[in-house]
């Protein structure tokens, strides 16, 4: 259900019912247990640690969403349990009409959030890093971080509040630009470095468009490793965009940084000048719904795989069953397709000839954007966007 923003006087009437407050920092009752708590069997994750990513073996070609069972954990340290009675969320800055210090801000619990008005959207949630490996299998360039293949990605449907709807209740200022979203996870340290709780910035005008502050999927609670329970989600956007344990946004007149969109989650190395800007929409990928190095039989058989972007609408999808020496058209099922998600396609393998084969997807999305045969080099393997070449054998 969604409806029309509550008004500044709206809000300020809600606020005196159920408690809105500016307060200092809430004592709020967390602690990692983690790094993962939700279960990962190996038939339906490959494990990295703090990490987890979906393998799209285990993939049901008829479910078009994914369930956060299923779906890939990324966590720069690890899952934290927050008490939801005494969580809040901290808003601040002098992006707000009542300009706000840190110690004086606005203070939300989730029953304030859910008396806004609620709604829910389906996006395709992705992983900077996605596709990782492939810059040294493929490429012959390794790149630091963790190797995923194509599995650090799903396409889920978030339940919650408009960002834009939670400022305008809260009083944006006309001069606002930029909103800084920080977790309520551990410190992250490296290299004997505290770089504090993940946080990043992003503009006003995102938050304005299509920004969800989610404290659920597909009807249920968030999991604990997705961010319970409240995460922000940027549509179309690198996932480190999407802040989980969303603890505070700061509001600002003036451009934020971090060293998430500073240090990381930039293009770096290779050809990219030192001064290249810091990553936001996702690029165009394609998966098999196979195995790596899965063993097909001698005859007719059906293939599938999902395509996505961040920016549009998948148009198209070309597909190659003998190492790119011929394509052809797959039949995409665009009646399953929602709002941002990823779109399911299929394609008949009439012949398969006994022996080894490279499977290719290429995918074009209603912008123009296409996966190219090699993705740009960065020295964190970044945005591997390059058509992957999915070895099968027929037996």
């Amino acid at each position: 259900m969604t409806s029309a923003p509550l008004s500044r006087r709206g809000f300020l009437t809600l606020a005196s019912a159920v408690g809105v407050t500016a307060v200092v920092r809430p004592s709020l009752a967390v602690a990692a247990t983690g790094p993962i708590l939700k279960p990962i069997p190996p038939e339906w994750f490959v494990a990295f640690g703090t990490n987890a990513e979906m393998r799209w073996d285990s993939v049901d070609p008829r479910r078009y969403r994914t369930t956060q069972e299923r779906l890939f954990v990324r966590n720069h340290t690890a899952t934290p349990t927050i008490d939801a009675a005494s969580y809040r969320l901290r808003i601040f800055g002098d992006g707000l009409r009542t300009p706000r210090a840190e110690a004086d801000a606005v203070s939300l619990s989730l029953a304030d959030l859910r008396a806004l008005p609620q709604t829910s959207l389906t996006a395709v949630h992705e992983c900077t890093g996605n596709g990782r490996r492939f810059f040294a299998a493929q490429q012959g360039q390794p790149a630091a971080g963790t190797q995923w293949s194509l599995g650090s990605v799903g396409t889920v449907r978030w339940d919650g509040v408009r960002l834009r709807d939670v400022l305008a209740s809260v009083g944006l200022d006309a001069g606002a630009v930029s909103i800084q979203a920080a977790g309520l996870d551990d410190p992250y340290v490296t290299g004997g470095v505290d770089h504090g709780r993940v946080r990043r910035p992003f503009p006003v005008a995102k938050a304005l468009e299509d920004a969800l502050l989610a404290w659920g999927a597909d009807g249920d609670p968030l999991l604990p490793d997705h961010g319970f329970p409240l995460r922000l989600v940027l549509p179309g956007w690198v996932g480190i965009a999407s802040i989980k344990w969303l603890g505070s946004l700061e509001v600002s007149t003036s451009e934020l940084t971090s060293p998430w969109n500073t240090k990381w989650y930039r293009m770096t190395g290779g050809d990219f000048a030192a001064d290249s800007p810091p990553l936001t929409v996702n690029p165009v990928r394609s998966a098999w719904e196979l195995a790596w190095d899965a063993t097909l039989p001698a005859r007719p058989v059906r293939l599938t795989g999902r395509s996505w972007s961040g920016a549009a609408p998948i148009a198209r999808v070309d597909v190659s069953l003998d190492g790119g020496r011929s394509w052809r058209p797959a039949v995409l099922d665009r009646a399953g397709r929602q709002e941002q998600g990823w779109t399911r396609w299929s394609v008949q393998w009439a012949h398969p000839r006994p022996g080894s084969h490279e499977l290719l997807a290429r995918a074009t999305d209603a912008l123009g954007r296409t996966q190219p045969a090699v993705a740009a080099y960065n020295d964190n393997g970044y945005f591997f966007d390059a058509v992957v070449r999915h070895p099968v054998r027929v037996a």
